[in-house]
Protein backbone atom coordinates (compact mmCIF):
# COMPACT_ATOMS: atom_id res chain seq x y z
CA UNK A 1 0.00 0.00 0.00
CA UNK A 2 1.67 3.21 -0.99
CA UNK A 3 2.06 5.86 1.32
CA UNK A 4 0.81 8.76 -0.24
CA UNK A 5 -2.84 7.28 -0.44
CA UNK A 6 -5.82 9.08 0.51
CA UNK A 7 -7.66 7.94 3.43
CA UNK A 8 -9.63 9.30 5.86
CA UNK A 9 -8.45 8.87 9.68
CA UNK A 10 -10.19 6.99 11.71
CA UNK A 11 -9.23 5.31 15.21
CA UNK A 12 -7.91 2.03 15.52
CA UNK A 13 -10.39 0.66 17.02
CA UNK A 14 -13.85 0.50 16.24
CA UNK A 15 -16.41 1.22 18.60
CA UNK A 16 -19.41 -1.71 17.93
CA UNK A 17 -22.74 -1.12 19.72
CA UNK A 18 -25.51 -3.52 18.01
CA UNK A 19 -28.93 -3.72 18.52
CA UNK A 20 -30.58 -5.00 21.74
CA UNK A 21 -26.50 -5.67 22.23
CA UNK A 22 -23.71 -4.00 24.56
CA UNK A 23 -21.28 -1.59 23.36
CA UNK A 24 -17.82 -3.39 23.14
CA UNK A 25 -14.55 -2.27 21.07
CA UNK A 26 -12.96 -4.43 18.15
CA UNK A 27 -9.84 -4.25 15.82
CA UNK A 28 -10.83 -1.70 12.61
CA UNK A 29 -9.97 -3.77 9.96
CA UNK A 30 -11.44 -1.45 7.59
CA UNK A 31 -9.26 1.29 5.76
CA UNK A 32 -11.27 4.17 4.77
CA UNK A 33 -10.26 5.57 0.89
CA UNK A 34 -10.89 8.41 -0.10
CA UNK A 35 -11.34 7.96 -3.88
CA UNK A 36 -8.67 10.30 -4.18
CA UNK A 37 -8.87 10.80 -8.34
CA UNK A 38 -5.27 10.03 -8.99
CA UNK A 39 -6.16 6.42 -8.38
CA UNK A 40 -8.60 4.33 -10.62
CA UNK A 41 -8.41 0.82 -8.85
CA UNK A 42 -9.05 0.18 -5.11
CA UNK A 43 -5.99 0.28 -3.06
CA UNK A 44 -3.46 -2.49 -2.39
CA UNK A 45 -4.79 -4.17 0.98
CA UNK A 46 -2.54 -6.88 1.24
CA UNK A 47 0.27 -5.64 3.89
CA UNK A 48 -2.36 -2.97 5.75
CA UNK A 49 -5.94 -3.25 6.69
CA UNK A 50 -7.97 -6.57 5.17
CA UNK A 51 -11.28 -4.23 3.82
CA UNK A 52 -11.57 -0.78 2.60
CA UNK A 53 -14.65 1.60 2.27
CA UNK A 54 -14.81 2.99 -0.66
CA UNK A 55 -16.71 6.25 -1.60
CA UNK A 56 -20.32 5.45 -3.13
CA UNK A 57 -20.03 7.88 -5.59
CA UNK A 58 -16.48 5.45 -6.85
CA UNK A 59 -18.27 2.41 -6.51
CA UNK A 60 -21.32 3.68 -9.28
CA UNK A 61 -18.92 3.73 -11.50
CA UNK A 62 -16.07 0.64 -10.77
CA UNK A 63 -19.27 -1.26 -9.49
CA UNK A 64 -19.11 -3.75 -12.67
CA UNK A 65 -15.59 -4.40 -12.97
CA UNK A 66 -14.69 -7.82 -12.50
CA UNK A 67 -11.48 -7.70 -9.75
CA UNK A 68 -14.25 -5.16 -7.82
CA UNK A 69 -16.80 -7.69 -8.01
CA UNK A 70 -14.83 -10.59 -6.89
CA UNK A 71 -13.50 -8.21 -3.81
CA UNK A 72 -17.35 -7.53 -2.82
CA UNK A 73 -18.69 -10.88 -3.07
CA UNK A 74 -15.50 -11.76 -0.77
CA UNK A 75 -16.92 -9.24 1.72
CA UNK A 76 -13.89 -7.07 1.14
CA UNK A 77 -15.64 -3.71 0.22
CA UNK A 78 -18.28 -1.52 2.06
CA UNK A 79 -19.20 1.97 0.43
CA UNK A 80 -19.36 5.45 2.52
CA UNK A 81 -21.96 8.09 1.82
CA UNK A 82 -20.99 11.74 1.88
CA UNK A 83 -23.03 14.00 3.97
CA UNK A 84 -24.83 16.03 0.77
CA UNK A 85 -25.18 12.60 -1.30
CA UNK A 86 -28.81 12.23 -2.01
CA UNK A 87 -29.29 8.22 -1.34
CA UNK A 88 -32.82 8.16 -1.91
CA UNK A 89 -32.16 9.30 -6.00
CA UNK A 90 -29.25 5.64 -5.35
CA UNK A 91 -32.43 3.28 -4.41
CA UNK A 92 -31.77 0.46 -7.18
CA UNK A 93 -28.22 0.36 -6.34
CA UNK A 94 -28.44 0.65 -2.59
CA UNK A 95 -31.18 -2.60 -2.72
CA UNK A 96 -28.00 -4.51 -4.51
CA UNK A 97 -25.65 -3.53 -1.80
CA UNK A 98 -27.28 -5.36 0.69
CA UNK A 99 -26.39 -8.74 -0.77
CA UNK A 100 -22.84 -7.25 -1.21
CA UNK A 101 -21.75 -4.97 1.62
CA UNK A 102 -21.30 -6.03 4.89
CA UNK A 103 -20.45 -2.40 6.25
CA UNK A 104 -21.93 0.80 5.18
CA UNK A 105 -21.41 4.43 6.44
CA UNK A 106 -22.09 7.55 6.57
CA UNK A 107 -19.36 10.56 6.66
CA UNK A 108 -19.31 13.20 8.49
CA UNK A 109 -16.67 15.91 7.12
CA UNK A 110 -17.11 18.13 10.42
CA UNK A 111 -18.18 17.58 13.83
CA UNK A 112 -21.07 20.18 13.71
CA UNK A 113 -22.74 19.19 10.19
CA UNK A 114 -25.66 16.69 11.42
CA UNK A 115 -26.26 15.55 7.78
CA UNK A 116 -24.78 12.25 8.13
CA UNK A 117 -27.53 11.32 11.00
CA UNK A 118 -30.25 11.51 8.04
CA UNK A 119 -28.72 9.10 5.73
CA UNK A 120 -28.20 6.44 9.10
CA UNK A 121 -32.32 7.19 9.62
CA UNK A 122 -33.04 6.97 5.87
CA UNK A 123 -31.38 3.31 5.56
CA UNK A 124 -32.98 1.99 8.31
CA UNK A 125 -36.26 3.10 7.76
CA UNK A 126 -36.77 3.74 3.83
CA UNK A 127 -33.92 0.77 2.82
CA UNK A 128 -34.80 -1.35 5.98
CA UNK A 129 -31.11 -1.90 6.13
CA UNK A 130 -30.71 -4.70 9.19
CA UNK A 131 -26.56 -4.32 8.28
CA UNK A 132 -23.63 -2.55 10.17
CA UNK A 133 -23.92 1.19 9.72
CA UNK A 134 -21.04 2.54 10.85
CA UNK A 135 -20.33 6.81 11.30
CA UNK A 136 -16.76 8.08 10.07
CA UNK A 137 -14.68 11.26 9.94
CA UNK A 138 -14.70 13.83 12.30
CA UNK A 139 -16.83 12.07 14.89
CA UNK A 140 -16.68 12.54 18.35
CA UNK A 141 -17.58 10.89 21.99
CA UNK A 142 -20.77 13.92 21.86
CA UNK A 143 -22.28 12.32 18.54
CA UNK A 144 -22.37 8.94 20.01
CA UNK A 145 -25.98 8.57 21.80
CA UNK A 146 -27.49 10.70 19.00
CA UNK A 147 -25.71 8.18 16.28
CA UNK A 148 -27.22 5.41 17.81
CA UNK A 149 -30.61 6.81 18.14
CA UNK A 150 -31.05 7.09 14.67
CA UNK A 151 -29.44 4.08 13.17
CA UNK A 152 -26.02 3.49 13.97
CA UNK A 153 -24.37 0.51 15.57
CA UNK A 154 -20.69 1.10 15.05
CA UNK A 155 -18.49 3.94 14.82
CA UNK A 156 -15.00 4.98 13.60
CA UNK A 157 -13.77 7.59 16.06
CA UNK A 158 -11.48 10.41 15.36
CA UNK A 159 -8.02 9.18 16.33
CA UNK A 160 -7.84 11.73 19.31
CA UNK A 161 -10.91 10.53 21.02
CA UNK A 162 -10.71 8.37 24.55
CA UNK A 163 -12.38 4.60 23.71
CA UNK A 164 -13.00 4.33 27.25
CA UNK A 165 -14.64 7.74 27.76
CA UNK A 166 -16.60 6.68 24.34
CA UNK A 167 -17.88 3.05 26.03
CA UNK A 168 -19.34 5.03 28.85
CA UNK A 169 -21.75 7.56 26.66
CA UNK A 170 -24.12 4.24 26.40
CA UNK A 171 -24.77 4.40 30.08
CA UNK A 172 -25.44 8.28 30.79
CA UNK A 173 -29.08 7.70 30.64
CA UNK A 174 -31.89 5.38 31.40
CA UNK A 175 -34.61 6.73 30.83
CA UNK A 176 -35.75 7.91 26.72
CA UNK A 177 -38.45 10.26 25.83
CA UNK A 178 -38.48 9.74 22.28
CA UNK A 179 -38.96 6.48 20.01
CA UNK A 180 -35.99 4.98 17.94
CA UNK A 181 -34.34 3.04 15.86
CA UNK A 182 -33.25 0.61 19.11
CA UNK A 183 -36.69 1.09 20.84
CA UNK A 184 -39.51 3.00 21.93
CA UNK A 185 -39.76 5.63 24.49
CA UNK A 186 -39.56 5.03 28.07
CA UNK A 187 -42.68 4.80 29.99
CA UNK A 188 -42.87 6.99 33.08
CA UNK A 189 -45.13 5.84 35.94
CA UNK A 190 -46.95 8.67 38.22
Amino acid sequence: MSNDLQTIPAHEQILHFPKGGKPSLANNEWLIWSGSQDEDGLPDLEHGKKNVLAPFSWWITHQTESDIQAKAKNARIGVWFAADEDILKHADLIEQGKTLWPVIAAHFPIFRDGRSFSTAALLRSHFQWTGEIRAIGDVLIDQLLQGARVGFDSFSLRPDQKTDVALKQFDLFSVTTQNSWRNKRSLLEA
